[in-house]
């Protein structure tokens, strides 16, 4: 089984940089010293450029560790006295995903060219969540997005955060030509659902016959005679697949006689699965086909999103229930229509790390070769020159924070201590203020002088846990034979697979032809149905952890070798790199109307009290505005320097 998958052939890894592994993990001390010289191998040799490696990235080894043993009490019991390195900083910023770089741009208008700011980062990487996976086994380079997806939000962007994309020299109306969205339908592919013999009986792939909403491929048309054929070939009982299309078509309305704000009222406290089974009396097979459907958004299946929030998102059951266009209360920000906000989109190919580069391009402009968007995507980024010592910004990756104090009395004090491992060492720098720009729920173990009431609403929000594959393959032919351009798979590993969005900016050019390599998205969230939403993404956190490459390896060529056989698909000889981005603590959590009572009925909003100044301590991420979007994190990022510096 493993040979027929190509298991056991070599696939280019560059997992290893100069010949020391990238990171491991350890214990401060005489066991922590894993991780390598980071700082000896940006300064000595180019190969240090982790947007190349493959494997497990995302959070990937050597990035949790320590947090994770501050969390559990175990570091302190071990750890020496840090070093003074002697630095002292205008500002220092915990985070270098792009709220912590935005908030040290924020904070350099602001302060003046001469601030001096460092960035200090647990990953090998900047840009957090805006992963950039960079390919060149085949010969061309090929981009992928290890985390966020695109300039986009469910509500229009706001006047600070379309400032700083034009900052950027991002025009978003003028780029859209660079998104050639009639590509796949040209070459007859459309959207289709892949139906696995575990959970429906029969390996089966099938025209989709409706839009696949909130994925990257959800722009795309199905085929005119999709119903047809799925009807024709879903392995489905007849009854199941004539109730999932008579949800689609049927305009009944399930609460005659109330109001239409009565009836949103009663779909806000109900799951989108008790409306199918309850209220619509579908088959429970039905439920299982649409149970992953909004795991793009939410990181939950129907069985966690309100009935009111599927209305929103367009799945079917409400053509009938005449419900006025505006949103409910308790609704998800991501299910309220907004046609400015549907306007204002763009897709970098390896997503909102071209973000995170202009703004590192910005603050160090050494660090990024070049001066323009034609050459941003091509650009090969020097890490050498992230913490150059004279520079006056400097980011500093592979160091964890593990603590942040103010020396004296946080009122009055004049300075902010930050203590941080760096190569199992504990270093120690200062600041005249910090802005954590970290997960929330890491805050309260590295800052314990908080008030009681703020630890407590930073420690509550669990984050989404989410997985983004990146699959070179050699060709895509198989797909061309088949028609498909994506694929919607409720009961496999993976619940959405799509080729990549056809995006051509400068000299990077997307794959045309079916012959030329391309990067396919690959999407899991590990949620635990029929848990409350919190449960559901710790327990689906502890999974991923657990998780080992070889599984995710294993399951990735058995799924594409399972759902493309038909077409040729060879996983042996088809595919060329495999990128797992593993994000245990992934998408900041939105407000759900069926678990957080205050969102639906009103009161104090935990991420408000959350989000709180601190004497020379602030707060910028997209968790302090529950809220999963860059726009989100660029508005925190600049209210928290406006709480800093009043400017």
């Amino acid at each position: 089984m493993n040979d027929d998958l190509g298991m056991r052939r070599r696939i280019r890894r560059r997992d290893f940089l100069n010949g020391i592994a990238l990171a491991a993990g350890g214990a401060v001390g005489s066991q922590l010293a894993a991780g390598f010289e980071t700082e000896h191998i940006a300064k000595t040799s180019p190969d240090y450029y982790p947007p190349v490696l493959t494997g497990m990235r995302g959070s990937h080894e050597g990035s949790f560790e320590v947090a994770h043993q501050v969390r559990d009490g175990a570091f302190w019991k071990q750890a020496g006295t840090p070093v003074d390195t002697g630095e002292t900083y205008d500002l220092v910023v915990v985070g270098g995903g792009i709220s912590g770089l935005a908030a040290a741009h924020f904070f350099r208008k602001a302060a003046g060219a001469r601030a001096r700011i460092l960035i200090l980062d647990n990953h090998d990487d900047f840009g957090g969540h805006a992963k950039r996976n960079e390919f060149h086994q085949t010969g061309r380079m090929r981009l992928g997005y290890g985390g966020t997806f695109s300039i986009e939000s469910p509500a229009p962007y706001s006047a600070v955060a379309k400032g700083v994309i034009r900052e950027l020299g991002i025009d978003v109306e003028r780029l859209q030509p660079a998104i050639d969205r009639k590509l796949y339908p040209s070459l007859d592919l459309h959207p289709a659902v892949f139906f696995d013999r575990e959970t429906f009986g029969a390996d089966r792939l099938v025209p989709d016959p409706t839009r696949n909403a909130g994925t990257e491929d959800d722009q795309s048309s199905p085929a005119s005679d999709s119903w047809q054929n799925f009807m024709e070939s879903a392995p489905l009982a007849e009854s199941v697949k004539r109730g999932i299309r008579a949800i689609y078509e049927t305009k009944t309305d399930y609460f005659p006689g109330l109001s239409s704000a009565d009836k949103k009222a009663k779909l806000a406290r109900i799951s989108y699965a008790q409306f199918l089974t309850e209220v619509a009396r579908v088959d429970p097979q039905v439920v299982t086909y649409f149970q992953v459907r909004p795991h793009p958004l939410f990181g939950l299946g129907i069985d966690a999103v309100s009935a009111q929030d599927a209305w929103g998102l367009g799945l079917p059951g409400f053509s009938g229930m005449k419900l006025d266009p505006g949103p409910g209360p308790g609704m998800n920000r991501d299910c309220i229509p907004d046609k400015e906000a549907e306007k204002y989109f763009f897709h970098f190919p390896d997503g909102n790390a071209s973000i995170a580069r202009l703004l590192v391009r910005k603050l160090i402009p050494h660090a990024i070769p070049g001066h323009s968007l034609k050459d941003l995507l091509a650009a090969r980024a020097n890490y050498a020159r992230l913490d150059a010592a004279h520079a006056g910004v400097r980011i500093r990756l592979n160091s964890t924070v593990i603590r942040v104090a103010h020396e004296g009395d946080p009122q009055s004090a004049k300075q902010v201590e930050i203590v941080y491992v760096k190569q199992g060492k504990l270093f120690r720098v200062r600041g005249a203020q910090c802005v954590l720009a970290c997960w929330n729920m890491v805050i309260p173990y590295i800052c314990a002088e908080l008030p009681d009431k703020q630890r407590e609403a930073l420690a509550r929000e669990a984050k989404v846990p989410i997985v983004y594959t990146n699959v070179l393959l050699r060709n895509w032919t198989s797909w061309k034979k088949l028609g498909v351009s994506s694929m919607y798979a409720p009961g496999s590993y993976h619940t959405h697979v799509n080729l990549d969005l056809a995006v051509s900016l400068g000299s990077y050019h997307a794959a045309r032809r079916p012959d030329e390599p391309i990067v396919v998205h690959m999407m899991r969230t590990p949620c635990k149905p029929g848990m409350p939403s919190y449960d559901q993404h710790r327990a689906g956190r502890a999974e991923l952890f657990q998780t080992s490459f070889e599984t995710f390896e294993r399951n990735i060529r058995d799924q594409l070798a399972r759902s493309l056989g038909a077409g040729g698909f060879d996983p042996v000889r088809d595919i060329a790199a495999i990128t797992v981005n593993r994000w245990p603590h992934g998408y900041a959590y939105e407000y759900n109307s069926l678990f957080d009572r205050f969102w639906l009925e009103g009161g104090e909003i935990p991420c408000v009290v959350a989000r709180q100044p601190f004497g020379r301590l602030a707060i910028a991420n997209a968790d302090a505005g529950a809220y999963a979007y860059t726009d989100g994190a660029i508005d925190q990022a600049w209210r928290a320097i406006q709480e800093l510096t009043g400017k």
